[in-house]
């Protein structure tokens, strides 16, 4: 795996302060954001100084029901070549449930979402990751997510579920620390059993990130400073293998550049006491070898029961490398349904569960309402922040009332079409409720969305009609 250094998160906000700030070997790009006919003159310029760029994909969906979208992994191949990467990551995530696949509606999370740790769940995002890396040009590299709800009835740590993605598949790792201590939080998992489980080799790099916590959860906000607890996890990570690369993300309310320099300098700090620790447990180990300790002795038992957590009736206690046959043949021989109903069961399940989250439908079973509820809430607050970036009018015409506003919108009116589509749907719904109360917001709202919701924007069709009105004449000559 190619050796990266440190990085940090390109940003079009702090563009210009990264290509001034020493010591950074590459940088991350979301690949969502970047145009291929019109690359930021930033990251060209950080290009031709032979500063590595990874385009970091976050609508793709791996652990979704379906199958990857050929139109994103094409987009996705595009970014690769278009920027030379060695390398391109995605999530263990699903953003959109329902379809055909579920005879439900098509919903949007606008949002990661943790996908539960099943034998199911396990065997549909293997398949989705080798249909990616059939379709990319370069290796893939996947991350595990931060999580404010856990799914009931999980049959594998993530740890061990990470293992056997990356054994089954040979996707290489992209560790983030912040999510690993933000899962520690609200889900009570241990960071380090995490570490001691995962396939070290497999790890492409590792994100490092800051959040807060508020009511007893943490949120993964990459908008605050990277905090102890992380800092820590990624010294513990350190001290068991050297990363070939480490990023700083940060997404929001981004501090001078110092700061964003002396976050680095911790990061740096981190790793070099990992390192340390790591050469004294090899002396030690090769001073004082412990009898039957080799390669993968402490590997993880895939499909061993997990404490605290249910296990399917009937299921295989399994081990890396006999997944397939074995898998099939537990089902078959306790009646359980073919592997290939996977799509369908882990499609029900989701679609369920975000139906709960974005449509105000009642809570699947066996997950805690109270927590549904935080994650709800801040997928609404999400969607809120990103309508107000695409469609920054709308803010300015409803003023306070703009946020509100939207909430209340959202509780019944999950996104399905864009946020552009969205901001134009809200509008709507504004108007036909008589909303806002002030005579000339109102005007100026129906200004607004007038001049968005037809075929052409309207300042446009008085040209066009005219323009007809011309054709019409002329060729009546």
């Amino acid at each position: 795996m190619e050796r990266l250094g440190t990085g940090i998160g390109w940003r079009p906000e702090i563009a210009d302060a990264v290509e001034r700030m020493p010591g950074i070997d590459w940088v991350e790009a979301v690949a969502e954001n970047i145009c291929p006919g019109h690359l930021p003159d930033s990251l060209r310029r950080l290009r031709e100084r032979g500063v590595t760029v990874v385009p970091h994909g976050v609508s793709l969906g791996l652990g979704g029901a379906e199958r990857p979208d050929e139109g994103r992994l094409a987009a996705l191949a595009e970014r690769v070549a278009l920027l030379g990467s060695p390398l391109v990551t995605e999530h263990i995530a699903f953003v959109r449930a329902g379809g055909a696949l579920t005879a439900s509606p098509r919903l949007e999370a606008g949002h990661l979402l943790p996908v539960p740790r099943t034998r199911d769940a396990l065997d549909v995002l293997c398949e989705n990751v080798r249909i990616a890396q059939d379709a990319l040009p370069v290796p893939l590299a996947v991350e595990n997510i931060a999580a404010l709800i856990s799914w009931p009835a999980e049959e594998m740590t993530e740890g061990q579920f990470l293992y056997e993605l990356a054994d089954r598949t040979g996707v290489r790792l992209l560790i983030d620390v912040a999510n690993l201590h933000t899962n520690h939080v609200n889900r009570g998992e241990d960071p380090a059993k995490a570490l001691a489980e995962l396939p070290l080799e497999a790890i492409a790099y590792v994100h490092v990130a800051g959040g807060f916590e508020r009511d007893g959860v943490w949120h993964d906000s990459h908008a605050h400073p990277v905090p102890r607890p992380v800092l820590d996890i990624l010294t513990d990570l350190a001290s068991r293998v050297r990363p070939p690369g480490v990023l700083l993300e940060r997404d929001e309310n981004f501090p001078e550049p110092a700061e964003l320099r002396s976050e680095l300098a911790a990061i740096r700090r981190a790793l070099e006491t990992g390192a340390v620790e790591r050469v004294k447990t090899e002396i030690r180990k090769t001073l004082h070898p412990v009898p039957g300790a080799g390669a993968g002795a402490e590997r993880p038992e895939a499909g061993a029961e997990v404490p605290g957590a249910g296990t399917a009736a009937g299921a295989a206690v399994l081990r890396p490398g006999d997944e397939t046959g074995a898998a099939e043949a537990t089902r078959g021989a306790f009646g359980l349904p073919h592997p290939r109903d996977a799509r369908q069961r882990v499609g029900l399940a989701q679609a369920a569960l975000l139906s709960a989250l974005v449509a105000g439908t009642p809570v699947p079973e066996g997950f805690d309402r109270v927590r549904i509820g935080v994650q709800a809430r801040a997928l609404a607050a999400k969607r809120a922040d990103v309508v107000a970036k695409v469609a920054p009018e709308l803010p300015v015409i409803l003023g306070p009332e703009y946020r509100p506003a939207f909430l209340g919108y959202a509780q019944t009116n999950p996104l399905t079409g864009g946020y552009r589509r969205d901001a134009l749907t809200f509008a709507e719904h504004l108007l036909t409720a008589g909303r806002p109360g002030d005579a000339q917001a109102r005007r100026e709202l129906r200004e607004w969305w007038l001049e968005r919701s037809g075929p052409a924007p309207r300042s446009a069709r008085p040209v066009r009609r005219l323009a007809r009105a011309t054709r019409r004449v002329l060729l009546r000559r």
